[in-house]
């Protein structure tokens, strides 16, 4: 049965508050660079919102995107001490704020940002031009229907397996999307699923790195997880 694309769109009322978070990346040769992220002030008045409970009786959809998750800290964290071939298209899957996105694009990459929630894509592009960047594209997607024709050498995403529905479809993107010889990187905060995931890569004829990794954050707790490198069948690292 074909499964048919959700896409949603958090109304403008639900947005009027927003604040700005500063964040700090250090990169590859001790040099750290801030980012200026906008965000929805509370997500509680997102959740409250009668078009969020529509669209979770739909396909029980939550605003996660409207939080700047330790995930994505850690996997910006991550990619910023790489150094990467020049040129590089890259897809960020379930997008929210786009943090990785902008790291991605302070490394020189040509970033896609794509998410199910239109607003998410909205507050990705609005940060990615308050950072400094215009080479950006967006796209609404909803994972479980890959789109025809887009092959990227490098897929970003951040906490987005904490669903055992979204294992599946997650693996079946970087099937249809990965260029030859592409890579997925994914943070998590070893969520539950994480094994079940593990093991479906293998399924599915994929390989992967895992690197234990944490987050600190001032007046927070330290949050560990993984950050995991994944690619098809048999290829060289870095």
């Amino acid at each position: 049965m074909t499964v048919q694309p959700f896409l949603h769109t958090t109304p403008d009322d639900a947005l009027t508050d927003t604040v700005e978070e500063l964040v700090v990346i250090p990169f590859k040769g001790d040099v750290s660079r801030q980012f200026r992220l906008l965000l929805p002030t509370s997500i509680d008045t997102l959740l409250d919102h009668p078009a969020t409970y529509a669209a979770f009786d739909q396909d029980e959809y939550m605003p996660y995107w409207a939080q700047l998750w330790p995930s994505a800290l850690m996997l910006g964290q991550e990619i910023a001490q790489h150094s990467w071939p020049g040129n590089m298209q890259v897809l960020e899957v379930g997008c929210g704020l786009g943090l990785s996105g902008l790291v991605a694009l302070a490394l020189g990459m040509d970033v896609v940002f794509s998410d199910y929630d239109v607003a998410a894509l909205e507050f990705a592009a609005l940060n990615a031009r308050r950072n400094g960047f215009d080479r950006f594209l967006t796209l609404p997607l909803d994972w479980r229907c890959p789109p025809d024709g887009l092959q990227v050498s490098l897929i970003l995403a951040a906490d987005v397996i904490y669903e055992m529905r979204n294992i599946r479809p997650l693996i079946d993107l970087m099937t249809v999307v990965l260029s030859p010889g592409g890579e997925c990187w994914l943070a998590d905060p070893d969520r539950p699923h994480r094994e079940d995931f593990q093991a479906e890569l293998v399924s599915q004829g994929f390989e992967f790195e895992a690197m234990v990794r944490s987050v600190v954050r001032l007046d927070q707790p330290t949050v560990r997880g993984t950050v995991y490198r994944i690619w098809r069948g048999m290829q060289c690292s870095h």
